[in-house]
């Protein structure tokens, strides 16, 4: 079990050689996590045989990731600002800073359920979801938020290593859980239910609460003017992630798939590979998010190592990526789809996501370098990527033959931005 501070009251960033090993530990974990997942998709797709089950389940999480984006938003905002503070070394303003973090993401989460609960109803009829599943998908995103309360803490103080074990064990318990259920009771709502049951994996962190909670503590509260801004673009970044790592799924149920279970299967089947490829490094960037968003982790080493983080990342995307591509039938025939219309799929989905990882990369670091245009700017293309591919992706071939020509569009005008943004901050600092 990782190490804990020595006291409430003292620095609790853990130091930089602590905060790299965190992070490979936090980055190896989510390898096991992407493997396990991997398993309850095979375990599903083998055991949901009726035409379009498997692709209903799919599309559904995509769903509740969408209900959940409140809760995303925030955990991007408050994990820069305790970011900044943690590493700054000012340990009184961080004690007062969290109190108020954890008041806001109490109001928001409380917030959020009740909007989730409001939306699920006119959202589900329009994406074409069945009634009888959105209890489950309520409860399940009310899990999630409540979740992610505890993951914005986690990621602002730099506890790679207890997400790293939040991580694996949220794994385990949607193997278990999802392995005996659906085994069982093969349906769609058992399978969904097990994502929901995972997130009681939170739970360890009461085992650390004391080290969240200072009883003599002011909380000072986040709202300032600075923070409502990084806020409002947070919540754009955020938005952004979504249409472009998930949005499609939605797409796909609205337009055509769900007349046609074969091609639903098929779908989401090549999607959850090529939407691992991103998933699977993503813990680099939440390193690099986190040790950029700190005041102090601007000089020449720092950058080293944020280009070392960044090299990380584009190496595991091209590795992940040539893997997928030549190894597609082999991965298909796990989950039990091998089929000729899932290997072209796969391979067009693959390429999209290359290119959706590397605009992730830019976004991040603008995000966390505080380039707030920049970061309005992928959320804008975002929501251009999403509303192109529901307007436009009409039929599988079209949605596909879309989605690489839209991403490799969005890159380019985000590099575009991110190099501008760049030399202007080359140019202020030279001056």
């Amino acid at each position: 079990m990782p190490s804990l501070p020595d006291e409430p009251g003292r620095p609790l960033f853990p130091g930089m050689k602590n905060f790299w090993r965190g992070g490979l530990i936090f980055t190896i974990a989510n390898l096991f996590v992407g493997f396990g997942n991997m398993g309850y998709s095979a375990l599903i797709g083998h055991r949901l045989t009726t035409g379009g089950d498997f692709g209903l389940v799919n599309t559904t999480l995509g769903f509740m990731g969408f209900l959940g984006l409140p809760m995303t938003m925030a955990t991007m905002a408050t994990t820069h600002y305790i970011a900044r503070f943690n590493f700054s070394g000012d340990d009184a303003r961080l004690q007062g800073l969290l109190a108020g973090c954890r008041k806001f993401l109490l109001r928001l989460t409380v917030g959020g359920s009740l909007l989730a609960m409001i939306l699920i109803e006119p959202l589900s009829g329009f994406f074409h979801f069945p009634q009888h599943l959105m209890i489950i998908v309520l409860v399940s995103v009310l899990a999630g938020l409540w979740s992610g309360f505890a993951t914005a803490l986690c990621q602002g103080l730099a506890w790679f290593k207890r997400l790293a074990l939040i991580s694996i064990l949220t794994v385990i318990l949607r193997l278990a859980f999802g392995g005996l259920v659906v085994w069982k009771f093969p349906t769609p709502e058992w399978a969904v239910m097990a994502t929901g049951v995972s997130t009681l994996s939170f739970a360890i962190l009461f085992f650390w609460r004391k080290y969240l909670s200072w009883p003599k503590t002011v909380a000072i509260s986040p709202w300032d003017r600075e923070f409502v801004l990084f806020f409002i673009v947070a919540a754009a970044f955020a938005g952004g992630g979504w249409c472009f790592t998930q949005g499609d799924l939605l797409v796909a149920k609205r337009n055509f798939l769900a007349t046609d279970s074969d091609a639903l299967d098929a779908y989401t089947a090549a999607g959850i590979f090529a939407r691992a490829l991103p998933m699977t490094v993503a813990p680099l960037l939440t390193v690099l998010f986190t040790h950029r968003s700190s005041a102090h982790t601007h000089g020449r080493e720092a950058l080293r190592d944020q280009f070392k983080l960044l090299g990380l990342y584009t190496l595991g995307v091209v590795v992940g990526a040539a893997g997928l591509l030549i190894l597609r039938s082999f991965w298909l025939a796990i989950l039990a789809k091998n089929t000729p219309a899932a290997a072209t799929m796969l391979v067009q989905l693959t390429w999209t996501m290359v290119f959706i990882s590397l605009i992730q990369a830019f976004a991040y670091w603008a995000l966390a370098s505080r380039w707030l245009k920049l970061s309005l700017l992928y959320g804008g293309l975002g929501l251009a990527y999403w509303l192109t591919l529901l307007y436009f992706g009409k039929t599988p071939a079209d949605l596909l033959r879309l989605m690489p020509l839209a991403a490799v569009a969005a890159m380019a005008l985000l590099f575009l931005g991110w190099f501008l943004t760049l030399q202007k901050a080359e140019k202020t600092k030279a001056a």
